[in-house]
């Protein structure tokens, strides 16, 4: 059967494929070839520039032909490899023996036997992942998480001075503000991202168990050690893990997942503080033309987008806590079990993205109902009662607290007429009744800056 989005077994690859689409560069089968052309590539030139002795005579203007491999990269290649592969039925020796190909292509097969000297699959594999994930953040998931974060920030200025009634265990509370409430989310986001920056990304380079064994006994005379943090470090750019077994231990991995699982989590709960506001017609949302809310009411918007956020959300997270409770994991020096699950990497990071574009949508819908919020403040007088017992504990009033307990506790309807005769009826002084008397739901909303 021919895959096609309603093929697919994968809403990734069917119904969400669109939205996805970039995470293909980074994350199909065909992309996890190139990068390990790239890595093979790149260590070949690694070894002429020491150089081997072997390695002196090769002509370095040759070193762009050599690279052309993978930045010209075609489906094409990626599928002679995969022919080779039902050979070998061995992926990366694929990849080498592809490359010998090329070799033979341009006259350089003399220097064949160089490329993928004296390394497991892991050298490239542990390498080839990491610089997947490197580019896919820095090209598509750092952008996009951006992008969500400048549009909270956006709202979050324009609301600034909306008064809202704050709702503590899901009961009326002291009023804040609907810009500071989203602005939450943008400190907690934020500082989240930063954290992140600082989760090196890590890889393995070290031959069969770590130790460098078959280039040492071959050249025993190089720092290979040098040697491999250099190519690491410097040429791919990212971070050598020195003491390894055969494969990277993925613990900075499982921090990155971990990092992007709080992400995840601080947006799933803006998602149902959204959905709340909504639900509490706090929201309106715009309506697209033919768009149905709901099969058999006509009359709904349903908040499908901050629902649809939460969802994919909620899966991203289930994979990578997968992910960074296993990967550390393995027997001895090495077992299978990391190859398999390291070939999802890139689902729960489309799911993120989904959830990314699918909030980044809803908060394009949501419109302001001022009126409904300044209603709710004003059917809810009672909320200045903690204003009120403070500045009369402040005073000496004696039992203040209980004083307004009694009052807002009552069956009756507290409201502006209610506080203000409470007020005025209080042994204190004129001046104090009229400090008291200026503070309503709308103004009582604290101190608070960003």
């Amino acid at each position: 059967m021919k895959l096609t989005t309603l093929t697919a077994i994968s809403p990734v690859d069917g119904r969400y494929r669109k939205p996805v689409d970039r995470l293909g560069q980074y994350f199909s089968e065909g992309a996890l070839i190139k990068y390990r052309i790239m890595v093979e590539v790149e260590y070949f030139i690694a070894l002429c520039e020491i150089p081997l002795p072997q390695l002196k005579a090769f002509d370095r203007s040759k070193f762009d032909n050599l690279r052309s491999s993978y930045e010209n990269y075609t489906l094409t290649d990626g599928q002679r490899v995969k022919d080779i592969e039902k050979t070998t039925n061995h992926d990366v020796k694929a990849v080498e023996y592809f490359l010998k190909e090329k070799f033979d292509e341009i006259g350089l097969s003399e220097y064949s036997e160089f490329i993928h000297f004296g390394l497991t699959s892991q050298d490239i594999n542990n390498t080839a992942l990491p610089l997947s994930i490197k580019d896919s953040w820095a090209d598509v998931m750092e952008p996009a998480i951006e992008q969500v974060l400048d549009a909270l920030k956006e709202r979050a200025y324009e609301w600034k001075s909306v008064s809202m009634l704050a709702r503590t265990h899901g009961q009326p509370a002291s009023p804040t503000s609907l810009g500071k409430e989203i602005y939450v989310f943008v400190d907690r986001l934020e500082k989240q991202i930063a954290l992140l920056k600082t989760v090196p990304m890590s890889a393995k380079f070290g031959g069969a168990t770590g130790n460098f064994n078959a280039h040492h006994v071959a050249y025993p005379d190089i720092d290979w050690i040098e040697f491999g943090n250099r190519f690491v470090n410097e040429v791919l750019g990212l971070k050598r893990s020195e003491i390894t077994t055969q494969i990277e231990p993925y613990d900075n991995f499982a921090a990155f997942c971990d990092n992007i699982s709080r992400i995840n989590t601080i947006l799933i709960d803006l998602d149902r503080d959204i959905w709340s506001y909504i639900s509490m017609d706090y929201f309106k949302q715009k309506i697209n033309k033919g768009e149905t809310g709901s099969s058999t009411m006509p009359h709904k918007v349903n908040p499908i987008d901050f629902e649809n956020s939460e969802g994919n959300l909620g899966v991203a997270n289930a994979i990578f806590h997968h992910l960074s409770a296993k990967l550390p994991i393995s027997r001895l020096q090495r077992d299978l079990t990391d190859s398999t699950v390291t070939r999802n990497v890139g689902v729960p990071l489309a799911h993120t993205l989904i959830g990314l574009k699918s909030l980044l949508r809803g908060l394009g819908k949501l419109i302001l109902n001022q009126e409904k919020i300044s209603e709710d403040l004003q059917n809810n007088w009672a909320v200045v009662s903690e204003a009120i017992q403070t500045i009369l504990r402040r005073e000496g009033y004696p039992q203040p607290y209980e004083a307004l307990k009694k009052l807002t506790r009552t069956h009756g309807k507290i409201d502006q007429t209610a506080i203000a005769s409470f007020i005025k009826n209080l042994d204190i002084s004129d001046h104090v009744k009229d400090e008291l008397l200026k503070i309503t739901p709308e103004n009582y909303t604290g101190i608070f800056k960003y």
